[in-house]
């Protein structure tokens, strides 16, 4: 067990104070793991909101001045900017720095921090699965990493001692963690939230608006995620494309798959898919991680 009364870090900087960068500030805070929290934004109402809630102790909107003599810097930022930091920040993390992020894919992000980053300052990939389609400082929830999932992407060349402090760290704010390569990653979350994510936006967009008032449950249910904002999602696409583009595929030929079982009219070749795919997710409401 971690001790919530000793400081695992004097100053915390997290660059991205939306929902998941917020609710870190707000727990960090609450558990006392740091002596202090930057956070970092471009957007002053951002900032102001954080600083109201509690999320931080200081903001900044420059993020070389905000990760100063920081030894924790966590990324919260779409993938796309976690990218461009990646090659910005370097010369500015002070010796022995620690730098973990939270993006959805792990493939580039590894690459570009083992490229850029000093050899002084140790990066973590991280992925925590936690989260909704909702977005923005104001929605931040200190109980939102509470017995979730986190992915963490260490490779041959991983601070081993860095690593393990990362991984206290999510248990610290109430995490699982997984360790998996960033390929293995990138790979299965192409099934399990990738594609997930575009076929409710694909739903959406056959949708016409004419029959909105007659929607059910079910499909507010299965499309919840098309709410999720889109440029995160285009940032993810172009990380993951190929195992996307992979897992697109599959589905593709599975639908081709459901489409000629209906127009032949073969019920038991239908009925023998759709009871495989219902098998699967009474399974998957049953697992306990």
């Amino acid at each position: 067990m971690i001790s919530l009364n000793r400081r695992m870090f004097h100053k915390v900087t997290i660059v991205g104070i939306g929902l998941i960068g917020g609710s870190l500030g707000k727990i960090i805070k609450t558990k006392k793991l740091a002596h202090e929290v930057v956070g970092v934004s471009q957007r002053q109402s951002t900032l102001t909101a954080a600083i109201k809630m509690n999320a931080v102790d200081k903001v900044y909107t420059d993020v070389k001045k905000a990760v100063v003599q920081s030894d924790f810097v966590v990324l919260a930022t779409p993938i796309s900017i976690i990218n461009s930091l990646l090659m910005s920040i370097g010369p500015h993390l002070k010796r022995n720095c620690i730098i973990t992020d939270v993006g959805s894919t792990k493939v580039s992000i590894v690459k570009m921090a083992q490229e850029y980053l000093p050899p002084s300052a140790f990066f973590v990939g991280s992925h925590p699965l936690a989260g909704s389609e909702k977005k923005g400082v104001q929605n931040a929830d200190i109980n939102l990493f509470q017995k979730s999932l986190c992915l963490m992407t260490p490779t041959d060349k991983t601070h081993k001692k860095s690593c393990d402090k990362v991984r206290r760290f999510w248990i610290a704010v109430g995490s699982k963690v997984k360790y998996l390569s960033p390929e293995e990653h990138d790979l299965i979350l192409a099934y399990t939230s990738h594609a997930p994510h575009l076929i409710a936006y694909a739903l959406m967009d056959i949708m016409p608006k004419q029959y909105f008032p007659f929607c059910g449950q079910g499909l507010k249910d299965t499309t919840r995620i098309a709410a999720s904002t889109p440029q995160v999602w285009l940032d993810i696409c172009m990380a993951n494309s190929r195992n996307i583009i992979q897992v697109i595929d599959e589905c593709v030929s599975q639908l081709s798959a459901i489409r000629k079982t209906i127009s032949t009219k073969e019920t038991k070749d239908l009925l023998k898919l759709l009871q495989e795919a219902k098998e699967k997710r009474d399974s998957l409401t049953s697992l306990k991680r």
